[in-house]
Order: C-alpha cells, then structure tokens, then sequence
C-alpha cells in the first residue's frame, strides 16, 4: 500500500549533505503512520542508499505502550473500545498522542551518521531544544532519562526502534495539545514529574510555524539537507 519515491528526486550536484525527505503532513491515524513507517524502512533494508525521511505528522488520540511497557501505567482497561491503544516496537513505556502535539517519525540510516544509539538519541533531544530556543524558552536534560524537560515539565517524549541501523519512531513534541488525555496514563513510567508543552509559556504559539521550526532545526542537527514532498498519495486520501 505504502511506497518509497525518494529515489526519484535528482541529486543536487551543489549539495554535499545527505537529503532528508520531508513529509510536513496534518492529521494522520497512528495506525497508517506506523504502517508507512514499516514500509520505508523495509525498503531501506533493501537498498541502503535510499534517501532518508522525516515524517511530522499529527495523530487524532491515541495511545502506544512500547515493547516491554507495563499495562500498570494505565489508568484505565486497556480492554475498552472507545480508546485507540497500541503496543508497537520502540522503546519506553506509555505515551498519548493528540492534535497539537508534533510527532516526528525519522527513518535515518545510521551508517551514515554514526552508529551510536546515545548520541542518536540526544540528537532528537537536541532538535526540540534549538526550537524551544527560538522562543527564549531553556530545554533541559535530565539525567538519567530521555527527553526534553522545561521548568521540570515535559515537554519532548522520545522512544525510538533501530534495525541493522535504520530508525523508526521518533518523538513527540508537545506545542498546543490539550494534555487531558496524559491524565490516563503514568506519561513515559514517570510518576513524579508533570507533562507540559510550549504553549504554557508561549501562548500564543502558531502550530504552523513551530512545524517550519522542527524542519530547520533537525536539518541542523543531523546536517541534512531537507526536501519537502506532498504525503504519498495513499496517506492523502484517508
């Protein structure tokens, strides 16, 4: 159903970076973006030289357990229909996902980069926090655990796959969501520490902009030059 076009482009002689392919979409169904994600890396496996993929999407609400999550951060039974749950193959523990949030899917080939989880891993970290410096607003580290915190609140999740060095999942960047559904969940295993977004100190952030933000500063971070293409028609449609 999905498909990779990225060998397509023509190379830019004057461009020494390595592209990324950009896929700026509105909302999507996780289910679809996790399907999408499974096709690009495959066709990664096969041909390595394929371009790489950012992915930043939107998701209506949903919530995903990564590979060894514990049902014990839910707080409600994960036997309901009216709730969209899945258990997918990333890392970290329990997350929500809704409009406002920002949620990165990078499809890197890591052989290319450097072969190092940790550094991939502050890596996305440090892309949130060269966007929250756009706003005066400081991106702190903890040690210790993954992610971006301001003023002690997340506002950054981060739970990545990596296979023969070809990533999937991402991050999710919370912008302007309505952070009730966190209240479901122990966000991330994390009891002792609130989820936060941006809005809560910049009010009047404009969600587009911080999309165009995102772009720049994962292009800085992993030294990519960014190319910009309409969602695959498949994903357009639904």
């Amino acid at each position: 159903m999905f498909y990779s076009i990225s060998s397509v482009i023509p190379s830019n002689p004057l461009c020494h970076r390595r592209r990324c392919v950009v896929y700026n979409g509105e909302q999507i169904r996780y289910s679809q973006a996790w399907a999408w994600q499974q096709s690009e890396v495959a066709a990664r496996r096969e041909n390595p030289e394929l371009d790489d993929v950012l992915m930043l999407l939107e998701h209506p609400p949903v919530y995903t357990l990564g590979k060894g999550s514990s049902l014990g951060f839910l707080k409600f039974d994960p036997n309901r229909r009216d709730v969209e749950l899945y258990r997918v193959e990333r890392g970290g523990e329990v997350t929500y996902h809704c409009p406002g949030q920002l949620v990165g899917y990078p499809i890197l080939n890591l052989q290319y980069y450097r072969k190092d989880l940790h550094w991939y891993l502050r890596q996305l970290e440090e892309v949130i926090i060269k966007v929250l410096a756009e706003y005066g607003v400081r991106g702190d580290r903890l040690p210790g655990l993954t992610g971006v915190w301001v003023e002690g609140r997340k506002v950054a999740a981060i739970g990545i796959k990596v296979s023969r060095w070809i990533t999937m999942h991402g991050f999710a960047f919370n912008v302007c969501p309505d952070l009730e559904g966190f209240q479901r969940i122990v966000p991330c295993g994390i009891s002792d520490k609130p989820v936060g977004s941006l809005a809560q100190f910049v009010p009047d952030i404009q969600l587009p902009t911080v999309r165009q933000q995102i772009i720049a500063a994962f292009a800085a971070t992993f030294e990519v030059n960014p190319i910009e293409l309409e969602l695959p028609q498949p994903l357009s449609e639904s």
